[in-house]
């Protein structure tokens, strides 16, 4: 993986390269990238590229290798080394996403549900934390409506008594 982009917005391209290659330098080939700022639907491979890396005998690194393995990549790769026919590992490929989908959508529908859950508990804090601060203002406001001393109660000014 070559990581671009700028300081806590990072985006990487997903290459061929040499071992010898430093991190973010010569490569031989762009398979793909990957936006981790992106929820869902960050990783781009294209796969005839991954394929035809892979029969050459590149090793891909943990995290591409996640990648490839939630693409399918991998699980045609593993067909095609055991000498299944193109239509087969085609037909296999395809029953494995149909299933993949379904789970996938499932997730997506699981984190939006939990995301909004978090906006509605937020937003009821903000509502009760906003009536508080409301109800102590209100109440300031009363204590100081009232007078300091109640005209009962103040003593009456005495008179001179120089006359």
């Amino acid at each position: 993986m070559r990581r671009q982009g700028r300081s806590h917005r990072a985006y990487f391209q997903i290459v061929a390269a040499d071992a010898r290659a430093p991190r973010d330098g010569r490569y031989l080939e762009r398979i793909g990238t990957y936006d981790p700022q992106q929820t869902f639907d960050g990783v781009k491979i294209d796969h005839k590229l991954a394929l035809k890396w892979l029969a050459c005998g590149a090793q891909p690194t943990e995290t591409v290798r996640s990648f490839l393995s939630k693409e399918g990549i991998l699980l045609k790769h593993h067909l095609f080394i055991k000498g299944k026919s193109p239509e087969e590992i085609e037909r296999t490929y395809q029953d494995w996403a149909r299933s993949n989908q379904t789970r996938l959508s499932e997730s997506r529908n699981e984190y939006r549900k939990k995301q909004q859950s978090v906006v509605e508990k937020q937003a009821a804090s903000e509502v009760t934390s906003r009536a508080k601060k409301v109800a102590a203002i209100q109440a300031k406001l009363q204590e100081n409506a009232k007078p300091a001393h109640s005209e009962e109660a103040a003593p009456e000014p005495e008179a001179d008594s120089a006359e």
